[in-house]
């Protein structure tokens, strides 16, 4: 396949080349999806699949990585991946972890990429972050009851890298779709702080970021992205330390949602999770630790939370926040 450079007229027209045909199992958008950025790898070809896999084992040998992150996989045959992923643990001798990036929130055809591989694959939680970015523009509307809802999350958990927000959805950029600075604590707490996935921070949260760049007014603007780092740091210390067994969920209000964690033999001391989009909320959750003291150690709220003697608390959260509590 290839385009015309020399007529302008003719930018959007893309030729096949005779013998040729466009790639089967990709992304449907625009017709056919597998001509991307002016550039194409023909994977029908077995020359470039061979070159590819070879690329794979000198890669593995050279830097000796214990995975892949595969990028934009919808515009290749979904059919490529299961055998060169074989020949690279096979060549590796062992496990790899693979995580790739089909961006899209159809959840339908994530569910169909992860079967059509039919081996253990993670890809990007796309339609969670969309529900990231449409919850943190509502105003404290949006009906926190659904925030999981239609997402690998909570379809299927095993196979998902949760993440808030990336280089390609952060402001100006070619996926833009923005989480709102104020959500992305509640939006962290999500991803960090459940049994559910994988979890991926992006730097610019972390770190934060100024940078100009072009919008598609083609205007230039500034940007800078205010850093959540202490926040993280709270929710990983809690991640590692109290985010384990089972796991109850309170997703029944709206605006006010939490969760409790129960701990294991090795990590005994329970945590609860509340948050909320809209006022101030407060709920009862179980945590299975009769008179028990919690603290929040967001420091959100400096008064104790004291469970009764069925183990029950009445865990709270100011508006628009979340609270981490944890057993003392």
């Amino acid at each position: 396949m290839d385009c015309d450079a020399r007529r302008p007229d003719e930018r959007n027209t893309v030729y096949l080349f005779e013998g040729k045909q466009f790639d089967d199992e990709v992304a449907l958008e625009k017709g056919n999806f597998s001509y991307l950025m002016g550039a194409d790898l023909d994977f029908q070809d077995p020359q470039v699949r061979d070159e590819v896999t070879a690329w794979g084992k000198w890669y593995l040998d050279t830097t000796g990585v214990d995975g892949f992150r595969l990028d934009a996989v919808k515009h290749i045959s979904a059919w490529f991946f299961a055998p060169w992923l074989e020949d690279m643990e096979r060549h590796a001798g062992r496990e790899l972890f693979v995580v790739a990036e089909y961006w899209t929130a159809d959840l339908a055809a994530l569910e169909w990429f992860l079967n059509r591989l039919g081996r253990k694959i993670t890809l990007f939680g796309v339609p969670l972050h969309y529900r990231f970015h449409t919850a943190s523009r509502s105003s404290g509307h949006f009906d926190m009851r659904g925030l999981l809802d239609n997402t690998l999350m909570r379809q299927r958990d095993q196979n998902v890298v949760t993440f808030v927000e990336n280089h390609d959805s952060q402001p100006l950029q070619a996926l833009e779709s923005v989480v709102e600075s104020w959500f992305k604590p509640l939006a962290y707490a999500v991803i960090l702080l459940r049994r559910e996935g994988y979890p991926c921070v992006f730097h610019a949260d972390y770190y934060g970021a100024e940078y100009e760049d072009v919008g598609r007014d083609g205007q230039r603007y500034r940007i800078t992205l205010p850093s959540h780092r202490s926040l993280i740091d709270k929710f990983l210390h809690a991640r590692r330390h109290f985010a384990y067994g089972a796991q109850r969920d309170y997703l029944d209000q709206p605006s006010c949602v939490g969760w409790t964690r129960l701990g294991d033999d090795e990590h005994p001391r329970a945590m609860a999770v509340l948050m909320s989009d809209g006022q101030p909320g407060a709920k009862w959750m179980d945590v299975s630790r009769p008179n028990a003291r919690f603290i929040d150690i967001t420091e959100h709220d400096p008064q104790q939370v004291v469970t009764n003697s069925d183990g029950w608390g009445e865990f709270r959260c100011l508006g628009g926040s979340v609270s981490v509590w944890v057993q003392e």
